[in-house]
């Protein structure tokens, strides 16, 4: 089973500085602990413990074939071979900032 995990800029200190990488599992869960043995510290990244169990991290959107995996059971989410997986960071702004001269 191969699964293609795409990766944000940010994160690709972990992964050697690819954008994509192949990982292997039948729950997002599992790809994620796979992704761990093969890139170490991603796992820490992506995901947080909460009330005992592990939860996805706030600020973190993961997406199985464009679905948002909040939606398909989060870390539980099923995987198939040929999947694509995006990891994308939450992207928060504000207003803009002017100074004025005076």
């Amino acid at each position: 089973m191969s699964i293609e995990v795409r990766i944000p800029t940010i994160l690709r200190t972990y992964t050697g500085g690819e954008k994509a990488v192949s990982g292997e599992g039948g729950s997002l869960s599992a790809l994620i602990d796979d992704l761990e043995a093969k890139h170490p510290g991603l796992k820490d990244r992506l995901v947080e413990e909460k009330n005992g169990a592990d939860d996805l991290r706030r600020f973190v959107n993961i997406y199985i074939n464009d679905e948002d995996v909040r939606f398909m059971g989060g870390l539980e989410a099923p995987l198939s071979d040929g999947d694509q997986v995006v990891v994308l960071p939450a992207v928060a702004g504000g207003a803009e900032t002017r100074q004025r001269i005076r």
